[in-house]
């Protein structure tokens, strides 16, 4: 049954003409890219000062500006990705490798949440506090951050290369 309804994504006129178009194709290639390129450029900055860089600079500060940029990028990758991922729909679902990349991109994203969702609630608890030095698992949630994104990049660059 999957096999039968991936056949027919490949078939929708729009998937055929993205994958025999080599400008359409190219523009959504380029897309998936810049979507990373955002994603990756702004968790990395963030991420490290999780991780203990820039001390002085408030973490606050750097997810107000960048985790907006990381949420667009990641937006823009996923939407290139999964027009990528339809015109060859059959041949990708049978990659491991692909499978580990989405379980990677679930695993960056729920890592990400959880991050806001501890940075929310130490917040709460102390307005006051310094903003020097995250406590220990807000700095490993950080460095596994940079690992995760990492490796789905990795795996990404690996599936172009896959005949």
């Amino acid at each position: 049954m999957l096999t039968e309804w991936l056949t027919a994504l490949e078939a929708v006129p729009f998937v055929a003409e993205l994958r025999n178009s080599r400008w359409t194709y190219a523009a959504v290639n380029a897309s998936h890219i810049v979507g990373i390129a955002l994603l990756f450029g702004a968790i990395v900055p963030l991420d490290l000062r999780l991780v203990g860089c820039w001390r002085s600079v408030p973490i606050r500060t750097l997810a107000r500006i960048l985790v907006p940029v990381a949420a667009c990028g990641l937006a823009l990758a996923i939407a290139a990705g999964l027009m990528l991922f339809a015109t060859r729909a059959t041949e990708y679902a049978t990659l491991t490798l692909f499978w580990v990349k989405l379980a990677l991109i679930a695993c960056g994203v729920v890592n990400a949440l959880l991050l806001r969702t501890a940075r929310q609630w130490e917040a709460s608890q102390a307005a006051t506090a310094t903003d020097t030095e995250p406590p220990p698992r807000l700095r490993a949630a950080g460095a596994l951050s940079i690992a995760l994104w990492l490796s789905v990049i990795v795996c990404g660059r690996m599936l172009a290369f896959v005949d």
